[in-house]
Protein backbone atom coordinates (compact mmCIF):
# COMPACT_ATOMS: atom_id res chain seq x y z
CA UNK A 1 0.00 0.00 0.00
CA UNK A 2 1.36 3.70 -1.12
CA UNK A 3 -0.38 6.71 0.71
CA UNK A 4 0.27 9.87 -1.16
CA UNK A 5 0.13 13.47 0.56
CA UNK A 6 -0.01 16.83 -1.45
CA UNK A 7 0.43 20.03 0.37
CA UNK A 8 1.70 23.49 -0.39
CA UNK A 9 -1.97 24.65 -2.16
CA UNK A 10 -3.27 27.87 -1.45
CA UNK A 11 -4.52 31.18 -3.01
CA UNK A 12 -2.22 33.43 -5.42
CA UNK A 13 -2.17 36.60 -7.15
CA UNK A 14 -2.60 36.03 -11.31
CA UNK A 15 1.18 35.57 -12.13
CA UNK A 16 2.34 34.68 -9.19
CA UNK A 17 4.03 31.09 -7.80
CA UNK A 18 3.39 28.46 -6.03
CA UNK A 19 5.21 25.00 -5.48
CA UNK A 20 3.41 21.76 -4.80
CA UNK A 21 4.82 18.49 -2.66
CA UNK A 22 3.32 15.28 -2.97
CA UNK A 23 4.98 12.35 -0.02
CA UNK A 24 4.68 9.22 -0.79
CA UNK A 25 5.28 6.44 1.71
CA UNK A 26 6.67 3.36 0.69
CA UNK A 27 10.15 1.65 0.81
CA UNK A 28 10.22 1.35 -3.16
CA UNK A 29 9.03 4.84 -4.05
CA UNK A 30 12.24 5.11 -6.09
CA UNK A 31 10.59 2.47 -8.63
CA UNK A 32 7.17 4.81 -9.42
CA UNK A 33 6.32 7.23 -12.08
CA UNK A 34 4.56 10.03 -10.69
CA UNK A 35 2.19 12.69 -11.75
CA UNK A 36 -0.19 15.26 -11.05
CA UNK A 37 -3.45 15.97 -11.76
CA UNK A 38 -5.44 18.82 -11.67
CA UNK A 39 -9.82 19.00 -11.47
CA UNK A 40 -11.61 22.37 -11.74
CA UNK A 41 -15.10 23.11 -10.35
CA UNK A 42 -17.41 20.85 -12.64
CA UNK A 43 -14.57 19.66 -14.84
CA UNK A 44 -12.92 16.29 -15.34
CA UNK A 45 -9.20 15.40 -14.00
CA UNK A 46 -7.08 16.27 -16.28
CA UNK A 47 -3.03 15.44 -16.63
CA UNK A 48 -0.68 18.20 -15.56
CA UNK A 49 2.70 16.33 -15.43
CA UNK A 50 4.57 13.48 -14.56
CA UNK A 51 8.10 12.40 -14.12
CA UNK A 52 9.83 8.69 -14.62
CA UNK A 53 11.71 7.02 -11.33
CA UNK A 54 14.26 8.20 -11.96
CA UNK A 55 13.79 11.67 -12.42
CA UNK A 56 15.46 11.38 -16.55
CA UNK A 57 12.12 12.18 -18.14
CA UNK A 58 9.17 14.50 -17.54
CA UNK A 59 5.79 15.07 -19.49
CA UNK A 60 3.40 17.99 -19.31
CA UNK A 61 0.29 19.07 -20.38
CA UNK A 62 0.68 21.66 -23.26
CA UNK A 63 -1.14 24.33 -21.52
CA UNK A 64 1.48 24.52 -18.77
CA UNK A 65 4.42 23.95 -20.43
CA UNK A 66 7.12 26.39 -19.75
CA UNK A 67 5.28 27.40 -16.83
CA UNK A 68 5.45 24.61 -14.87
CA UNK A 69 8.07 22.15 -13.22
CA UNK A 70 7.92 18.77 -12.22
CA UNK A 71 11.13 17.19 -10.22
CA UNK A 72 11.28 14.48 -7.43
CA UNK A 73 13.88 13.87 -4.47
CA UNK A 74 14.09 10.40 -4.06
CA UNK A 75 15.70 10.14 -0.91
CA UNK A 76 12.60 12.37 0.27
CA UNK A 77 10.31 10.31 -0.83
CA UNK A 78 8.76 13.58 -2.68
CA UNK A 79 7.65 14.89 -5.92
CA UNK A 80 7.05 18.74 -6.42
CA UNK A 81 5.37 20.83 -8.83
CA UNK A 82 6.97 23.79 -8.89
CA UNK A 83 4.13 26.54 -10.85
CA UNK A 84 5.52 29.76 -12.20
CA UNK A 85 3.46 32.66 -13.77
CA UNK A 86 0.23 31.14 -12.54
CA UNK A 87 -3.50 31.86 -14.73
CA UNK A 88 -6.86 31.89 -13.32
CA UNK A 89 -7.72 28.81 -15.03
CA UNK A 90 -4.69 27.17 -13.16
CA UNK A 91 -7.37 27.20 -10.34
CA UNK A 92 -8.31 23.78 -9.18
CA UNK A 93 -7.58 20.90 -6.90
CA UNK A 94 -4.47 19.32 -7.56
CA UNK A 95 -3.61 15.71 -7.35
CA UNK A 96 -0.76 13.37 -6.82
CA UNK A 97 -0.63 9.64 -8.15
CA UNK A 98 1.84 6.83 -7.96
CA UNK A 99 1.93 4.51 -11.04
CA UNK A 100 3.42 1.49 -10.05
CA UNK A 101 2.55 -0.65 -12.95
CA UNK A 102 4.04 0.82 -16.28
CA UNK A 103 1.08 3.27 -18.42
CA UNK A 104 0.90 6.18 -20.04
CA UNK A 105 1.59 8.94 -18.54
CA UNK A 106 -1.15 11.22 -19.12
CA UNK A 107 -4.30 8.95 -18.33
CA UNK A 108 -5.14 8.37 -14.94
CA UNK A 109 -6.45 5.17 -15.19
CA UNK A 110 -2.57 4.33 -15.32
CA UNK A 111 -2.00 5.32 -11.69
CA UNK A 112 -2.98 3.52 -8.05
CA UNK A 113 -2.64 5.53 -5.50
CA UNK A 114 -3.95 9.04 -5.45
CA UNK A 115 -4.04 11.41 -2.77
CA UNK A 116 -6.89 14.08 -1.54
CA UNK A 117 -5.65 16.86 -3.09
CA UNK A 118 -5.16 20.48 -2.43
CA UNK A 119 -6.71 23.45 -3.51
CA UNK A 120 -4.87 26.36 -5.63
CA UNK A 121 -6.75 29.26 -6.47
CA UNK A 122 -5.22 31.91 -8.83
CA UNK A 123 -7.35 35.40 -8.37
CA UNK A 124 -6.87 37.53 -11.03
Amino acid sequence: QVQVVESGGGLVQAGGSLRLSCAASGRTFSSYAMGWFRQAPGKERDFVAAIVWSGGSTYYADSVKGRFTISRDNAKNTVYLQMNSLKPEDTAVYYCAAQVRSGLYNDMRSYDYWGLGTQVTVSS
